[in-house]
């Protein structure tokens, strides 16, 4: 009689193979709520999974990388600026610089409104700026305009 063995994983995987993700950085509950509502709002029914602060979000995307196979990286990242621990400029200068991490597409969502914020951000290799809407009407259209884009538009090659 032949022995059977049968591996166990040491981790659940995060995500099936085909299911895209959005991974939104944001220290606010009320704007985690009203992003998550806006999507809803949308008829979008996306995974969201919401970090607090920079530091979340690097810790998160190790644990990616630490198990590719599992897991598929985000479709894109929702960057806020202000963060605690550390702050976006941080976060998004760690990510742009790291070969497993550089080709995920990062959209900063800030107040900021300001033009040399905005150039730093793209100079630290920002994908795209967007300023925070101030009325949950033009969230409902950003978060649609913003979706429909980054799902659906642009490619990302493979290995370089």
């Amino acid at each position: 009689m032949q022995k059977r063995f049968f591996i166990i994983p040491l981790f659940e995987p995060i995500l099936s193979m085909e299911e895209n993700f959005i991974l939104i950085a944001e220290d606010d509950a009320d704007d985690r709520f009203l992003l998550q509502s806006a999507f809803e709002e949308n008829g979008f029914k996306d995974r969201l999974h919401f970090v607090e602060n920079g530091v979340e979000l690097l810790d998160f995307l190790q644990d990616m990388t630490a198990h590719e196979s599992a897991a598929k990286m985000p479709r894109f990242i929702l960057l806020d600026l202000n963060m605690p621990k550390k702050d976006g400029r941080e976060v998004l200068k760690e990510i742009k610089q790291n070969s497993k991490l550089k080709k995920i597409p990062v959209i900063i969502f800030s107040t900021t409104n300001n033009e040399q914020e905005m150039k730093r951000c793209y100079e630290l290799g920002a994908n795209s700026y967007i300023t925070k809407p101030n009325n949950f009407e033009s969230l409902i259209k950003t978060v649609s305009a913003l979706r429909s884009y980054w799902m659906h538009t642009p490619n990302v090659p493979g290995e370089m």
